[in-house]
């Protein structure tokens, strides 16, 4: 189901109005030509810097982050930004010293192709909806009219027109993230070829050992980098991954010092996809060790045995090559209106606390490395 069983009360007043918009019967969408010229020319504006920027996760990355410098009201910017580091620093795990002993080379690529095309599409629905509300304020008209000829989904039309007038920066937000992770569902999650290649593999089930389910937020504390954020268990649910979207939300914009430390890591650390970015102590973009040794475990309480090499992190566009995408698949995933019980504001507690797990984590799949066999406690 779409909405959540235990929140299912009455909508509240925004949210109805919301409902009221994305249940008026649509009419037929006018011929791209019929729209003023200034239009159309921006329209293929957006689609060529689109296309520009969303070349590899490294500068979908950083466009990210440069809008959210410009439009800091715009949540999700900053929300996008940070996932998408941990999309890249996934794509370069496949060629580190930890998951390249794990997996062939033909699992490698399968798992690249997955995450890439994934990082991808996300962008390139997103990031013109940006672009939109940008124009939007330029002109001082709402101009989300457009939005259709990007083929962006009818719920974030009604969203971003809410938006427009009430300024409501968690409805919009949570609303992206429903966007997005509905986006990728048909797309990504039910392809065929994934499905037989990714979701239906014994690494992929095994997920804790891969760490692809570790969502990292990075900041300086006290001196040190610091290291907060999620854990995904069921990457193949909707439902799961929407969830995830709301805390990490959640565990980035309730605090405000906290969010400061965040953004300030962001703006003076460009990203590389390299995991030395946040724990050089512990990852190097060069492979300090000796290929086809066996090494005993390196890590220890999140330190570094005396004498031992970090572990090999790689800078994404040395390990991996631009890739030419075929066009994103059309279609509005949007169906049912009760998709929005999920932009009902509840309460939740988390505390984001999550190096411990994924240092035992790292632990895990070096013990999995060396001896070939995965051992869970």
């Amino acid at each position: 189901m779409w909405f959540l069983p235990k929140i299912k009360n009455r909508l509240p007043q925004h949210l109805q109005r919301i409902k009221k918009e994305l249940i008026k019967k649509k009419t037929a969408l006018p011929s791209k030509e019929t729209l003023p010229r200034k239009d159309r020319l921006l329209l293929q504006e957006i689609t060529k810097l689109t296309e520009e920027y969303n070349l590899n996760n490294v500068t979908r990355t950083k466009a990210y982050l440069e809008f959210y410098q410009r439009c800091p009201e715009i949540h999700w910017a900053f929300l996008g930004h940070m996932v998408s580091r941990n999309g890249g620093w996934n794509m370069t795990d496949l060629k580190g010293s930890l998951l390249s002993r794990l997996l062939t080379k033909k699992q490698q690529d399968s798992f690249f192709s997955f995450l890439e095309r994934g990082n991808w599409l996300i962008f390139q629905d997103a990031y013109p909806q940006f672009l939109v509300y940008e124009e939007s304020l330029k002109r001082g008209i709402n101009s989300f009219y457009l939005l259709p000829y990007l083929h962006v989904s009818a719920f974030m039309e009604s969203v971003w027109n809410y938006f427009w007038k009430d300024k409501d920066k968690y409805t919009l937000t949570v609303a992206l993230v429903i966007n997005e992770q509905s986006y990728l569902e048909s797309r990504i999650l039910a392809d065929p070829t994934f499905k037989k290649e990714i979701f239906n593999s014994l690494e992929f089930q095994l997920q804790d050992v891969l760490s692809m389910n570790h969502i990292l937020l990075p900041f300086e504390n006290s001196g040190r980098i610091q290291l907060i954020g999620q854990t995904l268990h069921h990457f193949e649910s909707l439902h799961e991954r929407i969830l995830l979207g709301k805390r990490l939300y959640e565990i980035l914009f309730s605090d405000g010092p906290r969010l400061r430390k965040i953004e300030k890591w962001a703006k003076s650390t460009p990203h590389t996809g390299s995991r030395k970015d946040y724990w050089p102590h512990l990852f190097h973009s060069v492979d300090e060790g000796i290929p086809g040794t066996f090494l005993k475990p390196r890590l220890i309480s999140c330190e570094l045995a005396p004498g031992s090499p970090r572990f090999y992190s790689p800078a994404l566009q040395s390990v991996w090559k631009d890739v030419k995408h075929l066009p994103a698949e059309k279609g509005d995933w949007y169906k049912n209106w009760q998709v929005i019980y999920y932009l009902m504001n509840y309460p939740l507690k988390v505390d984001g606390e999550i190096e411990n797990e994924y240092c035992k984590t790292i632990e895990k799949i070096e013990i999995a490395g060396n001896t070939k066999k995965v051992i869970f406690d």
